[in-house]
């Protein structure tokens, strides 16, 4: 799915997606519909459908986008070095699509020490 052309992406997906997924861009902190979800299951890529996140991996972080201490599966998302905006940080990405999805960083509170940062806008949310 990572060779589909933009045009295709641009009429899958919202403005709003397209900018997080496709751009890399951020939606505003405390504002996505599943920063404060709490319902039991499986959060996917909105843009290809990929399960990325369980609500078992999920927890308040505090900062307004969903968190998680770990993936569904590591083989679903790539990681690659992000130092835009003069910081140094870790992008999460869909293997499956290439779509942006968030940061990851190393203060997550829970055994794995880490936070996936995640855009609410980048996923989709099937309740178990």
């Amino acid at each position: 799915m990572q060779n589909l052309p933009e045009d295709y992406w641009k009429k899958k997906l919202s403005p709003e997606q397209y900018h997080v997924l496709r751009e890399k861009g951020t939606e505003a902190a405390f504002t996505g519909k599943y920063w404060n979800n709490h319902k039991k299951g499986m959060y996917q890529c909105a843009a290809c459908g990929e399960k990325l996140f369980s609500s078992d991996a999920k927890f308040d972080s505090g900062t307004g986008w969903p968190s998680f201490d770990r993936p569904k599966n590591l083989e679903h998302i790539e990681l690659k070095p992000d130092n835009s905006f003069g910081m140094q940080r870790t992008e999460v990405i869909c293997k499956n699509c290439g779509s942006h999805l968030g940061h990851l960083f190393d203060d997550g509170p829970t055994q794995t020490g880490k936070r996936y940062c995640i855009n609410s806008c980048a996923l989709d949310f099937k309740s178990k």
